[in-house]
């Protein structure tokens, strides 16, 4: 599932945008206030060559366009946006131009850490009057600034409508790039989530104060795996007119997925969105129009469906057809005309009236690139020929590659036409193909389910089309949920080996904007991966479709089969986030089943016997199943609510049909496999780290510290000072480190105790076995013969063994809260320079916790913890505990630390109680 994600994807279709002169970036002063308040923020203006040479003197005279880049992003990825821009502007002799700003946020892990987020937030604010300041007293002044924000970038435009002194018409244009709008991909802290909950929240209770603004998401498609498409969807709102969400595999005249960092010079998308900036320009104003309905059927002509004709605003209802052409009738219901060096033009006429009983719809192709109309509808009763038409180019489309716009025409829709007219120009040099086609829809649909999921791709759906005309519809049936993958043969055959035109097939996903397009010669075999980034909603009974433009003298099968390689890679997709908490949950049922078996029987489990013992999955996931079900009864969401319990993750997911069946179990084995994994590492390296530090110190008497000590005192105050005047994580990785070495004292003590045999005179053949013992402790007490082993000497080396095994064990539950901490320590390093202190710091109070609990642990052994009369408790809480963390941490990664730090304060209490 992972090999699927990470590298199974359709190969990069993006040309890269190139600069033709050396790309500058002018650094805008700021007001002193505004900078010293944020010292590592900066705002530039983009240029090349003589335009930045120009804007020196900052006297700009055209549209001003923000970018903001995101996680980790850098302010010269607007350099896309801005050449291609500048290149436009000289094709129209400057008579509108834009001026790309673009921010530098020090290129900050906003993705990974939320307490940056608020105050990037309120210095996007401070650039948009900087930058509108800059345009002040100039004859076409703009009140409003358009942004492009690429990933977390997009999140903090949406964020500035949340600021209470913010005007929302100072934004009228928004276009995200590849972001996260839904949820955060990596939920690590409570600043990133409660950031999300208030941007969204916003944006869905002052949904009507939002009708001004015009937004557009552009996701990656399936190259993208930082961030899924299905999170790049702005939230469903009753205002449609104003949102717009996309994949690029959709988008036109680009078709092409992208990944997270090409979505940014894809000179494709790039393209599509300077064209469609232009297209908004109000001639007047000479800014962007602050009309929303152009605006939104801007977006729609340039990244929904484009007729393969130039931007009209209001194009003309009807069209003189003129010049001396011939008028030809056509009364055939199939029709194909090549065009080659054709010196006259022609009109063709189709006349409906004899076509209306037998056929439901038209359906014509024109295989000439051209921005020109060429077909028309035509309202004449008794005569074949017409001046005055409807244009019906605008409801044509292009498709890839063949350079082709085709247009169907369902003829009920059209009562009061007579006549179907195509127009042929003279085509001097020009080689092209027309063709038309009547049919019934009844005869070009046909219906496939697809296989089950537990198939596993051994049976197949499939289909047999004998293709006598230019377009099929097949209708996948049950396919509308996310976890379902499937791989798509297209079998192609021709009666003649004459050269044809590529067929074009093309996956439409009716309720979102996330279409794939393949383009595949004839004949052939072609293959497509066929998966969904959003589940149908309920209120949806529309039916995917494989749109199929043949050639009409072929013959197409059409297989389905499930691929089980995609269905993981898809349960990796949507739930990849969530594999921490269910590694640590199996490594808390495996701790907590330790602290039993020492209870029990005095001796302390090996860590991974232990782990295929307890982490069992049906230990936990049907209580979760429970409440889950529970809460869709209002009594039980009362009560729930009235303790303050959090709303259960698999709830949310389930109402976001992220959801689905299996996919717990799943990912539960899972945590399974790189917990023992896990285990047998630390266990490894702890052996060959030992062995070499045994060769280099020879001991010679058990250490046995008290579990408190004033050295110890000063350690758990100096590291408490370190987490609250620099950074949690910092502290917790230093008495990581140091607990680290601290696992050494068991060793020592055991390999201390293996000498007094020795010493004592023992049997030869325990003493040559000492040394295996120090590598293999686990093993030891067994290796030692019982009538040669002392009290004194037995004790202490099941003591030993003991307490390795759970240090082990403690210390593999401790390295994965430094993981989850890990992003805001390299935050903190990365902006150490202008801050010593972490502010907001997600780990503070928990850091502290943690310094006082290890700085005990690590001088503890097991012998202490035997008589406590808390060892029962501290036994049984890791259950519930590995219960809570599936329940509350799948979507609140933050959590995971709280609940190991409870299980480890109670295993300190065991020590003293």
């Amino acid at each position: 599932g992972v090999r699927d994600v990470m590298f199974l994807y359709e190969e990069n279709r993006c040309s890269m945008t190139y600069m033709y002169e050396y790309p500058e970036y002018l650094k805008i002063k700021l007001p002193k206030k505004t900078a010293r308040r944020y010292p590592a923020y900066e705002l530039y203006l983009y240029g090349e060559g003589n335009y930045a040479e120009e804007n020196k003197n900052l006297l700009l005279t055209g549209i001003p366009v923000l970018f903001l880049p995101g996680n980790a992003g850098s302010y010269k990825q607007v350099r896309s946006l801005g050449s291609i821009a500048l290149r436009k502007a000289e094709d129209v002799d400057f008579k509108y131009h834009f001026n790309f700003f673009s921010v530098n946020f020090n290129e900050e892990l906003v993705a990974l850490y939320g307490g940056s987020l608020q105050r990037q937030t309120k210095f996007v604010h401070e650039c948009i009057k900087v930058i509108l300041k800059l345009y002040k007293d100039r004859e076409f002044a703009p009140s409003s600034v358009a942004i492009v924000g690429h990933s977390m970038g997009g999140l903090v435009a949406r964020a500035l409508l949340t600021l209470k002194n913010f005007k929302p018409e100072l934004i009228n244009l928004l276009i995200t790039q590849a972001t996260p709008h839904v949820a955060p991909v990596m939920p690590l802290d409570k600043y990133l989530t409660d950031f999300y909950t208030a941007v969204n929240n916003h944006w869905i209770l002052k949904a009507q104060d939002l009708r001004n603004l015009t937004t557009l998401s552009v996701a990656g498609g399936f190259r993208d795996y930082q961030v899924r498409s299905g999170l790049a969807f702005l939230p469903r709102l009753s205002q449609h007119d104003s949102a717009l969400s996309v994949v690029s595999s959709a988008v036109p005249r680009a078709w092409a997925s992208t990944d997270h960092l090409s979505i940014v010079w894809c000179k494709e998308l790039i393209l599509a969105t300077i064209r469609a900036f232009f297209d908004l320009i109000d001639e007047n104003t000479r800014q962007i129009t602050e009309d929303p309905k152009k605006r939104m059927s801007v977006l729609n002509h340039h990244f929904v469906r484009h007729p393969a004709k130039m931007y009209e605003e209001n194009p003309e209802a009807f069209t003189h057809l003129t010049g001396a052409f011939n008028w030809i009738t056509v009364k055939a219901s199939k029709w194909t005309h090549p065009v080659y060096n054709d010196s006259d033009g022609k009109y063709f006429s189709f006349p409906l009236a004899s076509h209306r009983k037998s056929y439901s719809h038209v359906y014509c192709e024109n295989s000439m690139l051209d921005t020109s109309s060429w077909i028309y509808g035509c309202m004449n009763t008794n005569s074949s020929m017409c001046l005055e038409a409807a244009d019906l180019s605008w409801r044509a489309e292009l498709l890839p590659t063949t350079k082709a716009s085709v247009v169907m025409l369902k003829l009920l829709d059209y009562p009061s036409l007579s006549h179907i007219v195509i127009q042929v120009p003279p085509a001097v040099g020009n080689k092209y193909t027309l063709g038309c086609e009547f049919f019934k829809e009844d005869s070009r649909t046909v219906q496939l389910p697809v296989t089950s999921i537990f198939s596993f791709g051994f049976s197949s759906s499939r289909i047999l089309l004998n293709s006598s005309g230019l377009l099929y519809n097949v209708q996948l049936q049950h396919f509308n949920q996310i976890y379902q993958a499937f791989k798509i043969y297209i079998d192609s055959h021709c009666q003649s080996l004459k050269e044809r035109k590529p067929s074009v097939y093309r996956l439409h996903i009716p309720w979102s904007y996330e279409d794939s397009i393949t383009v595949a010669k004839v004949p052939s075999l072609a293959e497509i991966s066929a998966k969904l980034h959003i589940a149908q909603p309920h209120s949806d009974s529309s039916l995917p479709e494989l749109n199929i433009y043949s050639s009409p003298d072929c013959q197409y099968e059409v297989i389905v089969k499930t691929s089980l390689l995609q269905v993981l890679g898809q349960i990796v997709r949507f739930h990849a986030g969530a594999f921490p908490v269910y590694i640590v949950s199996n490594i808390l049922l495996t701790y907590g089943g330790q602290l039993s078996t020492l209870r029990s029987t005095g001796q302390c489990s090996d860590f991974s016997l232990e782990l295929v013992r307890t982490a069992k999955p049906y230990k936990v996931e049907p209580l979760i199943s429970i409440a889950v079900f529970l809460q869709g009864f209002n009594w039980f969401r009362e009560i729930w609510e009235s303790l303050s319990l959090p709303e259960v993750d698999a709830a949310v997911l389930s109402s976001q049909d992220a959801w689905f069946p299996l996919v717990s179990l799943i990912l539960f084995l899972f945590g399974t496999g790189i917990a023992y994994w896990s285990g047998v590492f630390f266990s490894t390296s702890l052996r060959l780290f030992s062995s070499l530090w045994l060769t280099l110190i020879r001991p010679t008497e058990l250490q046995k510290d008290k579990l408190i000590t004033p050295s110890r005192l000063c350690g758990m105050i100096s590291l408490a000072l370190v987490s609250w005047t620099t950074c949690g994580a910092f502290a917790v990785l230093i008495i990581y480190l140091q607990y680290f070495v601290g696992c050494y004292k068991p060793v020592h003590n055991f390999v201390t105790s293996v000498f007094h045999f020795q010493d004592s005179g023992h049997s030869k053949e325990t003493s040559q076995n000492s040394s295996t013992h120090t590598v293999k402790a686990q093993n030891s007490v067994d290796s030692i013969p019982e009538a040669t082993q002392s009290p004194f000497n037995s004790k202490t080396l099941a003591e030993a063994v003991n307490s390795l095994k759970m240090h082990i064990t403690v210390l593999n539950l401790f390295t994965w809260i430094v993981l989850l901490n890990l992003p805001s320590l390299i935050y903190w390093l990365k902006n150490l320079r202008y801050n010593v202190r972490l502010d907001p710091d997600p780990c503070r109070s928990t850091a502290i916790f943690l310094v006082c609990i290890l700085e005990i642990l690590m001088n503890s052994s097991t012998s202490e913890m035997k008589s406590s009369k808390l060892l029962k408790i501290a036994a049984k809480v890791p259950l519930p505990l590995s219960v809570a963390m599936l329940a509350f941490g799948r979507m609140h990664l933050y959590r995971v630390p709280h609940f190991v730090t409870f299980s480890l304060l109670l295993h300190v209490l065991c020590c003293f109680v």
